[in-house]
């Protein structure tokens, strides 16, 4: 009997040290949302995250296009449940539609979605958004064990170590799956809430919340489209839901809740948006390489690369990486050591498994080294080409034998396919940007489509970029977005 109350004792005393190190969200009230990490602890994560990512994504090289983003952001923090945060916000150049946040304030708005957007007021709310889900602490009460999709999760990268062996890149991991997939709908309603609360107090509409999924959910629905015809997985965009927005009565209930705050003129800013947003560039930028037809094209290398049809590419800082339907199997290319010297890299920095093969030879008629071999069981072929006094390091990864199998020749294609670029190539690697004409009488986007380098999606594109999809038409007058 007394071993029993002795135990509950103990029981209870745990208990009361598990609470006494437990730290409420800013945003509980006294509920019972506690989070399991003391703040400091959680800034000092996002920090270290921080560094992490600005190792995948490239900082825009956009001094004003930065600092209008960080002074909305700014004024949002003074609204937000955080305002003592140190909060960061940064534009990266990266085509993908999405952003995404870091614990402890660190807000990323990708290139990507920059162009969908259609004012200052909806980029507030999707900066709005993510602090929404930092400031109910979301990222730490994600679970730690990660089946993410990001390609480093599912396969690790075969020339430098991966995220699974870097300290917290587990963590990481996670986050890049939520990024993908979302944080689930409670989670995003909460966020969808805060943040219309941030809008109407630093004067935006609440309504541009809800604009904001429309964008998103339009993305969604013509990927969807795409995707059937390509034989793809769709995509899903960070923050929507699977109801649209304008039938979904209660993202109309937890956004509208905010208009209590709602000043009598806010403030949309369409004109000051599209100024800031002229002249972008539109999916690649030249700093990353550019991409058509899966063909990846650096003008200012002077190098070019055929990835496997089909397969999706992922620009990152240093490399970039293309990664099959299945994602079991990846390509990826980066710059080696400025030598030629590329046996001695390959024997000296792959870690490969005993009984690795390496061999001499040539890609294009530039010399080369081959090694091919397994890495923690995945097979692994690797060249290093020496080009213009530096290597090219392209190597292919499967996850198994049979997937191994499956991709060889792709795999091995996309390798020999290193050369350099031709006259033709080097025009076709001209960037996309953004540009603003103004509808006059008679315009259409069929017209607009057919002087666009976007090819048979541009119409499509150029609906979702001015707010017209699926089937709207512009009117005199308006100011719209194309790319040239």
């Amino acid at each position: 009997m007394k071993s029993h109350t002795f135990l509950r004792i103990i029981a209870v005393l745990a208990g009361t040290v598990l609470l006494s190190n437990c730290a409420q969200t800013p945003i509980s009230g006294g509920s019972k949302e506690f989070v399991l990490m003391p703040e400091q602890q959680e800034i000092q994560m996002g920090a270290r995250m921080h560094q992490e990512v600005l190792q995948k994504y490239s900082v825009l090289e956009n001094a004003e296009l930065q600092a209008y983003v960080n002074e909305i952001g700014q004024r949002l923090a003074k609204q937000s449940h955080g305002p003592h945060l140190q909060w960061h916000f940064t534009v990266i150049d990266s085509p993908e539609v999405n952003a995404f946040a870091l614990p402890g304030g660190y807000v990323y708005i990708a290139r990507g979605v920059i162009a969908y957007l259609d004012s200052e007021a909806e980029l507030a709310a999707v900066i709005a958004h993510e602090m929404g889900h930092v400031t109910a602490r979301h990222g730490v009460r994600l679970p730690s064990a990660s089946s993410a999709v990001d390609p480093d999760a599912v396969l690790g990268s075969i020339l430098v170590p991966s995220l699974n062996n870097q300290k917290g890149g587990t963590q990481l991991q996670t986050m890049a799956q939520t990024w993908a997939s979302g944080y689930g709908r409670d989670q995003e309603l909460q966020a969808n809430r805060l943040g219309a609360e941030y809008l109407a107090q630093a004067g935006y509409p609440t309504q541009a919340m809800i604009d904001l999924i429309g964008v998103l959910k339009n993305q969604e629905l013509s990927d969807a489209e795409s995707a059937k015809k390509e034989g793809r997985e769709p995509r899903r965009y960070h923050g929507t839901l699977a109801t649209p927005p304008s039938d979904d009565a209660r993202l109309k209930q937890v956004v509208h809740e905010a208009d209590k705050y709602l000043v009598t003129t806010p403030r949309e800013g369409r004109t000051l948006y599209l100024q800031k947003i002229a002249g972008i560039y539109f999916g690649d930028s030249p700093k990353q390489g550019v991409v058509r037809g899966n063909a990846l094209m650096y003008e200012k290398l002077g190098i070019g690369i055929q990835f496997p049809q089909a397969w999706r590419v992922q620009h990152q800082s240093n490399r970039v990486v293309a990664i099959s339907p299945q994602n079991d199997a990846l390509v990826e290319i980066r710059q080696g050591p400025k030598n030629d010297r590329s046996m001695e890299t390959l024997q000296n920095n792959l870690k490969l498994n005993p009984g690795a093969r390496f061999a001499k030879g040539n890609i294009n008629g530039f010399p080369a080294s081959f090694a091919a071999g397994t890495l923690q069981k995945k097979p692994v072929l690797v060249g290093a080409v020496v080009f213009g006094g530096a290597q090219y390091l392209i190597a292919g990864l499967s996850r198994d034998a049979n997937a191994y199998n499956q991709h060889r020749d792709s795999l091995k294609a996309a390798i020999n396919s290193f050369h350099a670029l031709t006259p033709a190539e080097r025009k076709a690697a001209r960037p996309y940007r953004i540009r603003l004409v103004t509808a006059q009488s008679g315009t259409t986007l069929a017209r607009l489509a057919a002087q666009s380098p976007l090819g048979g999606n541009a119409v499509s594109q150029l609906r979702l970029m001015n707010g017209l999809y699926p089937s709207g038409e512009p009117q005199p007058g308006q100011v719209l977005k194309v790319i040239q």
